[in-house]
């Protein structure tokens, strides 16, 4: 039998994490013998393409601000409905070359209504398929709209159009019922993975050997916690170490040259955007200090970090503090609450943390990727075409 294709879709708005949530899938997918397209729909992020998966970048969107209520395109122009329509022509043009066995779509029905003008046009085509595709939504373990009626959308467009939902998280520590009041009519569609990580092993350069590595994922809204840290850094008992300040691709380059501009003549503080060994670097650090992002908070805790996290709650966002409480509780982090956050509260969370014990493994599930493989290949074998 050939190998099963899968077309995996995937819209970030804001910072890169769904985005590198959906890649390190698709990878992991790739090294199941699958044949997979990534359909992107956010700013390009050319450091975290996953190899050997086809790439189909469409016409970027992003939020016009927290509210994610509206759209912009790549200028910063309001999406129009002409560009709607291009980009939904492309989405189904890629769909239909495909030919994938399985539909894939990252966070919908659970979240991402904004993309509603191209998805429901790509599920009623892919329903209507003779034969027709697995379709799966694979989702996170925690829901960001807690509205009663949108939570009957959300179940009511599952009914319509979905066989299963891939849920990335360990019931163990957060049941998808604790954010989505319907899990339970979701039954035996409704599989978890453990949480998706990116665990290929990179080779131990010794690269950031008790340093103080602080990052902010993309860093779109990191800029607080980078000044933050600096003024915090001479009241830490880290204060002779060496700090590296990670800004990610998507801050600001006026944010980033202020930064190294505080840091020059300072030996101690070194900035840089990103890092293709950021793994290596949380590994060897002596502490970590970042948000608390689902794939940050996962490669900690793969790499047995002392970590110190500023959960990211703009946009009444929710779903960083509560996966952040919960792993604070279990003694696996130190946890600054962003209305919270000046140079002295980081300075004390620093100070606990770097004189804790190294933490030990997790007994969390961290094999998203694997087990998502083995599920989308058993829902597969068998398609003849």
């Amino acid at each position: 039998m050939s190998a099963a294709r899968i077309f995996l879709y995937v819209q970030h708005l804001l910072g890169i994490g769904h985005f590198k949530r959906a890649a390190t899938l698709a990878q992991a997918l790739s090294a199941h013998g699958m044949q997979v397209t990534l359909a992107t729909g956010g700013l390009p992020v050319p450091h975290l393409l996953p190899s050997g998966v086809h790439i189909v970048q469409l016409p970027a969107a992003t939020a016009a601000d927290l509210s994610f209520r509206s759209l912009v395109d790549e200028g910063g122009a309001p999406v129009d409905d002409a560009w709607r329509n291009h980009r939904r022509e492309g989405l189904l043009k890629a769909w239909r070359e495909s030919r994938a066995h399985a539909l894939v779509l990252e966070l919908f029905p659970f979240g991402r209504r904004q993309m509603r003008f191209e998805l429901l046009p790509l599920l009623e085509e892919a329903s209507r398929s003779a034969p027709r595709p697995v379709i799966v939504s694979s989702v996170r373990d925690v829901i960001a709209q807690g509205n009663p009626a949108r939570q009957d959308e959300m179940l009511a467009l599952f009914e319509r159009y979905f066989d299963h939902v891939l849920v990335h998280g360990d019931p163990q520590l957060i049941p998808f019922g604790r954010t989505f009041g319907h899990a339970a009519r979701l039954g035996k569609r409704m599989h978890y993975t453990g949480f998706i990580v990116d665990r290929v092993q990179l080779p131990d350069t010794g690269a950031g050997s008790q340093e103080v590595l602080v990052s902010a994922g993309g860093g779109a809204v990191g800029a607080e916690l980078f000044d933050t840290a600096i003024l915090a850094r001479p009241m830490t008992l880290a204060r002779q170490q060496t700090w590296r300040l990670l800004t990610g691709t998507q801050l600001p380059s006026t944010q980033v040259n202020r930064l190294r501009e505080r840091a020059a003549g300072d030996g101690k503080i070194i900035v840089e955007r990103s890092r293709a060994d950021f793994r290596t670097l949380l590994r060897n650090c002596a502490l970590s200090v970042s948000q608390a992002g689902y794939n940050t908070l996962m490669e900690i805790l793969d790499c047995r970090a002392r970590a110190v996290v500023v959960p990211f709650a703009g946009g009444k966002e929710t779903e960083q503090a509560l996966r952040a409480k919960l792993l604070a509780e279990r003694g696996r982090i130190e946890v600054v609450a962003e209305d919270r956050l000046t140079p002295q509260a980081l300075a004390v969370a620093i100070d606990r943390a770097m004189v804790a014990p190294k933490p030990e493994r997790s007994d969390i599930d961290l094999d998203g990727g694997g087990k998502s493989a083995e599920l989308l290949k058993a829902w597969t074998a068998g398609s003849a075409w």
